[in-house]
């Protein structure tokens, strides 16, 4: 007579309630780390063409007090703008997530800023760039 052996299956464990909560809590911090920084890097990213436009806006500038003597002094209605956007190349006055606008201070002097126009680059706040290359906040500027 043989004997039968009796063979045991191995039982298949699936995840403890101990072992899903550990990893839901190594996903939460994970991410709170993660998305915070995400964020501040996509409004620096962001702040690089408001940087970009307001460059190239002073270069116009420049350009134009070389040709005519003075700078461009925008009387309201905007055509100073458009001549600098037509024969300058200006950037438009919007620029990814910011709108730019310059002050003629007199003939010899100007303000440009560029201004968030969205809710998640708002943050940021403007920055600003005068006829001298002057830049404000210069922490913003420097990033």
């Amino acid at each position: 007579m043989k004997m039968f052996r009796i063979r045991r299956r191995k039982s298949i464990r699936g995840l403890t309630l101990i072992e899903l909560l550990i990893v839901i809590v190594i996903v939460g911090v994970l991410a709170a780390i993660a998305i915070p920084t995400y964020s501040n890097y996509m409004i620096r990213a962001r702040r690089a063409d408001a940087k970009t436009a307001l460059e190239q806006l002073r270069a116009a500038q420049e350009m134009w007090r070389a040709e005519r003597g003075s700078y461009a002094i925008d009387d309201g209605n905007g055509t100073a703008v458009a001549k600098l956007q037509t024969t300058m190349g200006a950037p438009a006055t919007t620029v990814g997530d910011y709108t730019w606008s310059f002050t003629a201070l007199g003939a010899t002097a100007f303000t440009a800023q560029a201004a968030p126009n969205t809710a998640r680059q708002t943050p940021d706040g403007a920055l600003t760039i005068n006829q001298d290359g002057v830049k404000l906040p210069a922490d913003k500027w420097a990033k």
